[in-house]
This record gives structure tokens, C-alpha cells and sequence, in this order.
């Protein structure tokens, strides 16, 4: 078995947004040596307990967080030394790394790129100067055009973004104004995330609570069904639910996660593939590190995937190559027909590929086409 993707998870951050659920640790001062430390320990571990291959062939690295860009000058560089004790990373490796555009400059840039990133996601989130505030985000309506500037002056031509549909509507934050201002920065991949309240986030809290209201479904789908018109008239291909790319920029690192390729993630709540087993890690940073330092791996729980199950479906109805799906019972064909006139689907001989208006009914749809197939 080979391992071609790696995940790294960051925990810290600055302060914790409204909306996050992840596995973050604020703080004010990244204890960026015991989380490089940290890495490199949980990484010996993953290979001589679990059976990972003896020398990694990384053709992907994803560093996600919490916040990236607080590891400052020079972690970069001595987290591909430690990934290189271990194996080899690709000419042609995707590194992608996250930041938020208040702790991302052209010098961080400079030094990332010389360690091998060629690839960032800027946490933009919105324009909106209100919005950014409710949410707890620390840059203005101007930082995701400095950080933006800041990337292409560091060498990097290749420049995802995240934005948030769905806020609520007493915000007043005008969606097509934002999408706007989104392609004005000529991005080569943007992200789109719906606003969710979770229960383990203040937003979740603020809606029991009635100090929040989440916006209605109707507005939700309409954001939705607007972003999916207009990014793809702007040059951008919709290849998955949430994911717009300019043609050649889509994200190889997600795509091993919807093909079932083996991946490792390493870090606080870092989740893990190895045939036939995923399994994730502690969130906790202190139990994270506790765990290490027992030289233990800090595996929280793990579940066998079945690749012929629900999830099997669910993933590939997420993509633009849609659900594979040759043989079909009359009662499925029938059902199908049904998906296609209601604007849902489009089928073909062996696939079944959802339309954004189809994508809006992800979870249901596959849940319906399982049950089909099952019977």
C-alpha cells in the first residue's frame, strides 16, 4: 500500500470563531516547537505501530487548522526536513497550506515557498465588515485583498479562498456583492461552506439560546443556487459540492479522500485512512501531546468503512463524475427518471450526477438511492 496524501492539522489560533467546531487551542503565543516535535513523534509512531508504509511517497500534504499561518518563518521549512527523515515528497507534490489574511505576509510567502508550498487557502470568508465581525474574524473588508497581494508577490499562482453561505439575514451581508468581490481577486479555486450551527460552537449556543437566528431555508438554497451560477460563467468548474476550480486547479489532496485513497493525518483531531480502517485522533492539544509523550498514539476511536456502503454513494454523488452505477433494478431506473424531472439528477448509462439543485438534497438523495439498491 502506498502513502501518497498526508493531512497536518495546526490547532492554534488566535481566538476561537463563532461558528468553529474544529479541533482549535487558542492562544497568543504557538507553542510552534512542541508541535513540530509533536509530528514528528505521532509520525515515527503511525509507521512502526500501525504498519504505513517504511518510506512515504507524498504526492499531496494539506496543512489545515486553527491557523496555519501563526507557525511564522521557518516551521515550514523544518516540517519538510522531518517529512523527509521519513520518505520522498513528489516534484510535482500539491502542498497546500491554510491562512487567515491577518497573520498571512509576502515574507511568511517567500519562506513557505522555499520550503515547498505551492499552494494556499486564505480564510476570507466574506467582505462584509459586519459579518466578519459576528463571526469573530480578525481581518477587515480589506485584508483578503492584502493577503491576496501577498501571495502573488510571494510566487503563488495557485490561491484557493473560503467563503460562508447561508449567515443570518439581520446581518445584511449581500451574497452577490461578496461573489463579486471574490473574482475580483482573480482567485484560482474558491470553497464554499454553509454556516451550521454546532453544538460544540458559541453560534450553537447563541441559537438555543434565541440569541440567533439561522437563516431560513429558502435563503439558504437561493446563496447557494446563485454561487453555483455564477462562479462557473466566470471560468470556474463546479467538480464538487462545495468546491470551484479554474480548469487544472482542483484539489488533488481532497479527491484521494473521495476516492478512497489511504491518507494519513497527523495533529489534534486529525482523522486517518488505512484500508480497511479510518480512525482520528484526541481534539484535546494537552491530552494530544500527553499521549505522545507516553510514546502512545493519540487515536481517539476508529470504525471499518465498508467502500460498498451508504458512504460509497454519498461520495460519489458529491462529485461532478457523479455515483457509479451500471446495474440498476427497474424500481431504481424508475426512481432516477423521477430525480431527472425534478431537476435533480443527470443519469446516464453508468452514472448518476446530481445537480447543484440536487447537491442542496445530498445527504437525502443518497440516503433514498442506498435504500433503493439495498432492497
Amino acid at each position: 500500500m502506498d502513502l501518497r496524501h498526508l493531512y497536518l492539522h495546526v490547532p492554534f489560533c488566535l481566538r476561537r470563531c463563532s461558528y468553529c467546531d474544529f479541533a482549535v487551542h487558542p492562544t497568543r503565543r504557538p507553542p510552534i516547537g512542541d508541535w513540530l516535535s509533536a509530528i514528528a513523534t505521532e509520525l515515527r509512531l503511525s509507521r512502526e505501530v500501525e504498519g504505513w508504509p517504511a518510506r512515504l511517497r507524498l504526492s499531496s500534504i494539506y496543512i489545515g487548522g486553527g491557523t496555519p499561518s501563526l507557525l511564522g518563518i521557518g516551521a515550514m521549512q523544518a516540517l519538510r526536513e522531518t517529512l523527509e527523515q521519513h520518505g520522498s515528497i513528489d516534484a510535482d507534490v500539491e502542498w497546500t497550506a491554510e491562512a487567515n489574511p491577518e497573520s498571512f505576509t509576502a515574507e511568511l510567502g517567500a519562506d513557505w515557498r522555499y520550503a515547498g508550498v505551492n499552494r494556499i487557502s486564505l480564510g476570507v470568508q466574506s467582505f462584509h465588515a459586519p459579518a466578519l465581525r459576528w463571526m469573530g474574524r480578525l481581518h477587515g473588508a480589506d485584508g483578503a485583498r492584502a493577503a491576496m497581494d501577498s501571495a502573488r508577490a510571494a510566487g503563488f499562482d495557485n490561491v484557493s479562498i473560503d467563503l460562508i453561505f447561508g449567515l443570518p439575514q439581520k446581518l445584511e451581508r449581500n451574497w452577490p456583492e461578496d461573489l463579486d468581490l471574490a473574482l475580483a481577486l482573480a482567485p484560482d479555486h474558491i470553497s464554499l461552506y454553509g454556516l451550521t450551527a454546532e453544538s460544540g460552537a458559541a453560534l450553537g449556543r447563541w441559537v438555543i439560546e434565541g440569541r440567533a437566528a439561522m437563516p431560513s431555508e429558502e435563503n439558504y438554497s437561493d446563496e447557494y443556487l446563485t454561487a453555483a451560477r455564477v462562479l462557473p460563467a466566470a471560468g470556474f468548474v463546479h467538480y464538487e459540492v462545495s468546491n470551484f476550480g479554474k480548469p487544472g486547479r482542483e484539489s488533488r489532496h481532497n479527491r484521494a479522500y473521495w476516492n478512497f485513497s489511504p491518507y494519513l493525518g497527523l495533529g489534534p483531531g486529525a482523522h486517518s485512512y488505512h484500508p480497511p480502517r479510518r480512525f482520528w485522533n484526541v481534539r484535546d492539544w494537552g491530552l494530544y501531546q500527553r499521549r505522545l509523550a507516553g510514546n502512545a498514539l493519540p487515536r481517539e476511536d476508529s470504525e471499518v468503512v465498508d467502500r460498498d456502503s451508504l458512504e460509497r454513494i454519498w461520495l460519489g454523488l458529491r462529485t461532478r463524475e457523479g455515483a457509479y452505477l451500471p446495474d440498476r433494478t427497474e424500481i431504481v431506473q424508475r426512481h432516477l427518471k423521477q430525480w431527472q424531472g425534478a431537476g435533480w439528477a443527470e443519469v446516464d448509462a453508468e452514472r448518476v450526477r446530481l445537480t447543484p439543485a440536487g447537491w442542496l438534497l445530498l445527504d437525502r438523495l443518497a440516503v433514498e438511492l442506498e435504500g433503493m439498491i439495498a432492497a
